[in-house]
């Protein structure tokens, strides 16, 4: 019987799809992720004998490993198509060794998209391990794990269990920080504008106040502007003048990883999870029905790339040229450049074929799915579409020397914003006029404002932050954000990331004590260590040691001078202990916030925190959990109260009935603050701070 070949992946959910492709000749199995990690109980690090690593088999993963071995020995090669990058080649380095034994014949093929020519080509160029790769995975992962394991303890010790710090994550939550003090910081200043409504031949404009005598104009007070008032409602306007120049706006690159989590966070409101999440279904296959089956609908998700294949390049332009006029396609494809320190190991996220639009499969996929795959389609179709050509009108008003600009763009071709629907093109809005003309000016609009705080960080500017300042890679940013919500760092308002009493006081304590490893330059510094092991200019060992020694002696200072903060988080609490009389304390447990006895450990009657009063009765709204783990939330006078809900509380209350609101979302509209109370009907959409703050609230059901 002749022996076939093993293609070992890291999904299961591509087992399907690739056995489709490569047929009855080979065995498709699937390591469902890492098999080979080190311990979670403890460092397994020996940092005393060259940083040796302590692998074991992962806890549950035995049987898996198990049964890739009864493969191989069945298999006369091995074929390792873990995911294309430094996590990916690590995993093929663990089970190369773990298979040598059963199948000696093992090597690496890598392919960027689940589609059938380019699982066919892997298959047929195999090569060998990149120790490289795997070394620059390895350094990062011991680097990561020397920090944590050094950090956390203390923190531990010193404030409470459960806590942890590390590389990334502390130069995050350190930015964060930052932003809120910033924010507390702040002292609005007062400023006003000067708006003025004009007819020109019968049609209303309005104009902005911007200069006196040809000089720059700021207005910061009510007497300022009240003098202004006085002198232009007795004025004449005439026109100073109307200028116009031509714009060209050129498309913009296909999508690197950090960019798709920042659009699809601005545009679509996801998460960096949820982005990564859903592009990783995209990658490794939906099922279309039909003769196609499970179909990988875009390239590898992660990559800090802007290239594309030429393959991808002639299609995307055949479907330009057969969708639309000679105009849109340019005459030579678009070319973009990487960010320095680009690693160009992958293409760009692009569609698998371009002539799967969103519109012909949209009935098979999710709708996050579907505006995921909209929005990477657009990206790379307008990015091989010639510019969008405008002309911008420029119309100023001259009243007592006072200066008003006015703006209309008129645009002439469209372009790649085609695919846009602000594509559209528009007429000038100004008719023709000569300078000197009278202006016939129907209103006065001065308005008072308040210059605003910087704004809190959200998952799309945060990325931006570490992107451009070289902290962390792709990868990294969505456990990131995960980890400083998990560990209860950093709360979300809306879509803003709010710094909680617990992560300020971590963040200060390592702020203090391991200043070097939350900075910025230090950090961005060790990823470009990390890139030269891969590029074999340095030696991962050394550059280890070159960390460690250094770092570790600020371990025990700090272990030394830290203070112990245990109980500093707890909070005194008006309600008062039903079985002994102690005052109860508000305390920060591993799933939040909750109530338990001061009289602790002779009295250990602790309960669920009130969260806010039942939108039913006069109880108090308190979190539960079913049966199978799963939390939602109830009134606390159960059974006489059956209020019972999986909507996640608000952080605030009703403004109209005083109940506590909670946050729904609704279709086509969002998320928004909801009272669930049936006699109120109060909502509120869940913008972002500073919109919410400036927008109406309405009290209608």
């Amino acid at each position: 019987m002749d022996k076939k070949t093993l293609v070992i992946v890291e999904s299961p959910t591509k087992v399907k799809t690739i056995t489709k492709y490569l047929g009855k000749d080979y065995i498709i199995s699937s390591s469902r992720g890492h098999i080979i990690d080190l311990p979670k109980s403890r460092m397994a690090v020996d940092v005393d004998h060259n940083f040796e690593p302590e692998y074991i088999t992962i806890r549950g993963k035995a049987k898996v490993l198990n049964e890739l071995k009864k493969f191989a020995k069945k298999a006369d090669t091995v074929l390792l198509a873990t995911d294309p990058d430094r996590e990916g080649e690590a995993i093929s380095w663990h089970l190369a060794n773990s298979l040598a034994k059963f199948c000696p014949n093992i090597k690496r093929i890598e392919f960027n998209e689940i589609t059938r020519n380019a699982v066919l080509d892997a298959v047929k160029n195999p090569r060998e391990l990149n120790m490289s790769l795997v070394n620059a995975q390895q350094a990062r992962r011991i680097l990561d794990r020397i920090v944590g394991y050094s950090i956390s303890p203390i923190l531990w010790k010193k404030v409470k269990k459960g806590l942890s710090a590390g590389r990334v994550q502390s130069v995050a939550l350190k930015v964060i920080c930052e932003r809120e003090e910033q924010i507390d910081a702040f002292n609005p200043e007062e400023y006003w504008t000067y708006d003025i409504a004009f007819k020109i031949k019968g049609r209303e404009y309005s104009a902005s106040l911007y200069a006196f005598n040809n000089e720059k104009i700021s207005i910061s007070t009510r007497e300022e502007i009240d003098d202004i008032t006085s002198i232009l409602e007795n004025s004449t306007f005439v026109i100073e003048s109307l200028k116009s120049k031509k714009r060209t706006r050129k498309p913009i690159a296909p999508f690197i990883t950090s960019k798709l989590q920042q659009d699809a966070a601005n545009r679509l409101g996801f998460t960096t999870s949820k982005t990564m999440m859903v592009a990783q279904q995209l990658y490794e296959g939906i099922d279309l029905g039909g003769e196609d089956g499970q179909v990988g609908l875009i390239t590898y998700m992660r990559t800090d790339s802007t290239r594309i294949s030429q393959g991808a390049i002639e299609s995307v332009r055949k479907y330009i040229s057969e969708n639309y006029s000679d105009e849109y396609l340019p005459e030579e494809p678009n070319s973009y450049s990487n960010k320095k320190g680009s690693q160009d190991a992958h293409e760009a996220i692009r569609p698998t074929e371009v002539f799967r639009t969103p519109e012909s499969i949209k009935k098979m996929l999710s709708g996050e799915q579907y505006k995921l795959y909209n929005l990477i389609w657009k990206r790379f179709v307008s990015s091989q579409m010639t510019p969008e050509r405008s002309e911008i009108y420029t119309l100023v008003i001259n009243g007592s020397g006072y200066l008003f600009r006015s703006s209309a763009t008129t645009v002439l071709f469209d372009g790649f914003a085609v695919l846009d629907k602000e594509g559209k093109a528009k007429k000038a809005v100004f008719p023709k006029v000569d300078e000197g003309d009278e202006v016939n000016v129907s209103g006065h609009m001065p308005e008072q404002h308040f210059t605003s705080p910087p704004p809190r960080y959200n998952d799309a500017s945060l990325v931006k932050f570490l992107e451009e300042s070289g902290i962390g890679r792709p990868s990294t940013y969505a456990p990131t954000i995960n980890t400083l919500i998990k560990r209860y760092y950093v709360n979300r308002s809306g879509r803003q990331l709010v710094p909680t009493v617990l992560g300020k006081l971590v963040n200060t304590l390592v702020k203090d004590n391991f200043a070097n490893l939350v900075s910025i330059e230090f950090t961005s510094g060790m990823e470009e260590k990390l890139d030269s092991i891969e590029l074999e200019k340095t030696e991962w060992h050394q550059m280890l040691r070159d960390f460690y020694d250094p770092f570790i002696q600020g371990v025990h200072d700090a272990e030394e001078n830290i203070d112990n903060l245990k109980g500093v988080l707890d909070e005194e609490t008006d309600l008062v202990c039903e079985l002994c009389g102690a005052p109860m304390l508000k305390k920060l447990g591993k799933f939040g916030y909750f109530l338990a006895c001061s009289a602790f450990p002779d009295c250990r009657n602790a309960k669920s925190l009130p969260l806010g009063r039942c939108p039913q009765c006069e109880g108090d709204v308190v979190k539960r959990s079913s049966k199978k783990g799963r939390p939602f939330y109830a009134c606390s006078e159960y059974p006489e109260c059956e209020f019972v809900t999986r909507d996640l509380p608000a952080d605030k209350d009703c403004p109209k009935c005083g109940k506590l609101l909670f946050k729904k979302r609704i279709r086509g509209k969002g998320e928004r603050l909801v009272c669930l109370n049936e006699e109120c009907g109060y909502f509120m959409d869940l913008l972002d701070e500073v919109e919410e703050a400036s927008k109406k609230e309405d009290y209608s059901v």
